[in-house]
């Protein structure tokens, strides 16, 4: 609703309101700087109240913000309208999920992650065609409500009816593990280091700046992919099509991947190959000027890089730094890396507007990949802090502390 679909708004707000694409992507540039402005408080909020509350929360709020975008019509009211939505997406979506995912994987979290992130994958293959639809039947401001209601009847009930914030609140352990009969359910002993420890190691930021660098590429590419299809002669048919089939081949090569990651010992080598094939990506639609073959390798490439995607992430945080304190981390992580989201559509958009062509666009992506790949190998050869055990309990009462702004007792160690 949000990532996937925002190229599709491009084309009838430049027709409605004249705004160039610079002003039209900075709109998402400003609300991925709300939402990592915003990052580390939710995480905190998360780890002291559970993902389940903040996914209730946040789906209502957002919900309110699509019908706020329905009622757009000046550029300052696109800025805000789209920041709050990001906001409030935030508490929904990425960084609860991501930390209900490592409460309760351990053995198969790689596994957990991937099969978490063909959700993502299917969000452009199956949203994409249907928002497309919604926009040619009820024209972009009804979409936006389209939207509100989809979050409502799927978010709602999943946080009311299926979500739970530890796997002892429905009686397993770890990966689904029972107890024996007339066995208690033995709480988590979780590891890790707290998010200012973290912050002291040089190995979070060279992570920091390898998943800045990366997710500068692929979401700048991400926001503008239908309109550059567009721009090379392609129907907005065909350009949702594309979108929809690459992301229908990631669902695939993202469980591959998740399969693959909890055989892989290091992560970080791992993402070096997914950024050499993004990087191919980018270069191959640079070459070929988006001919029929080349569109056909750049979608085979993207699918391969795109398998780790986002999941990168969770993955190197956790083995990195533990899961004790995961969204405390996260959200501090994602105040780093969304300085480089904010940029790059916003900068892609005045490229096009400045030389009617994406070809240095393309370029600055393929040059994104290729710093975080660097990165990703400097990361690999660094390294990890040591872990200590902290029970679950006195882990969420650290992590409540963690940001506030009196000094905290440090949380006894088992």
């Amino acid at each position: 609703m949000s990532f996937w679909s925002f190229g599709l708004y491009v084309a009838p707000l430049e027709d409605d309101f004249g705004w160039s694409r610079a002003e039209i992507s900075g709109g998402f540039s400003i609300s991925l700087l709300a939402s990592g402005l915003a990052a580390p408080l939710i995480g905190r909020w998360i780890d002291r109240y559970g993902p389940r509350r903040m996914i209730l929360i946040g789906a209502l709020f957002t919900a309110a913000t699509y019908g706020l975008l329905a009622t757009t019509d000046q550029l300052w009211q696109w800025f805000a309208y789209q920041s709050l939505n990001a906001v409030f997406r935030q508490m929904m979506f990425f960084i609860p999920f991501q930390t209900l995912i490592s409460r309760w994987f351990e053995r198969r979290r790689g596994l957990a992650v991937g099969i978490l992130g063909t959700g993502f994958s299917l969000g452009g293959f199956v949203i994409v065609p249907f928002m497309r639809v919604a926009i040619d039947v009820v024209d972009w401001q009804g979409s936006f409500l389209v939207s509100g209601v989809v979050i409502v009847a799927v978010f709602v009930p999943l946080s009311l009816f299926l979500v739970r914030d530890h796997p002892a609140d429905v009686g397993t352990s770890l990966d689904g593990d029972t107890a024996a009969p007339g066995e208690p359910v033995r709480e988590r002993v979780l590891r890790g280091i707290t998010a200012r420890e973290a912050l002291r190691t040089p190995l979070f930021w060279v992570i920091a700046f390898a998943l800045m660098a990366f997710f500068y590429g692929m979401f700048g590419w991400m926001i503008h992919s239908i309109p550059y299809y567009e721009s090379i002669g392609i129907s907005p048919a065909w350009a949702a099509a594309l979108v929809s089939i690459a992301a229908g081949g990631g669902t695939l090569s993202r469980l591959a991947f998740g399969y693959l990651a909890d055989r892989i010992p290091s992560i970080e080598a791992a993402s070096v190959v997914i950024a050499a094939f993004l990087a191919g990506a980018m270069l191959t639609l640079l070459i070929s000027g988006g001919s029929v073959g080349g569109l056909a390798i750049f979608i085979v490439l993207w699918i391969v890089g795109s398998s780790g995607g986002p999941m990168i992430e969770p993955l190197l945080l956790t083995r990195a730094f533990g899961v004790a304190y995961f969204a405390s981390i996260l959200g501090v992580i994602t105040v780093v890396e969304t300085s480089g989201q904010i940029i790059s559509p916003a900068v892609a958009g005045a490229i096009f507007d400045a030389t009617g062509s994406y070809d240095w666009a393309l370029v600055m992506f393929a040059s994104a990949m290729g710093v975080s790949l660097i990165l990703f190998w400097i990361a690999s050869r660094l390294p990890r802090p040591e872990l200590r055990t902290v029970e679950t309990q006195e882990a969420a009462a650290a992590a409540v502390a963690l940001l506030s702004p009196t000094p905290a007792e440090s949380p006894p160690l088992t």
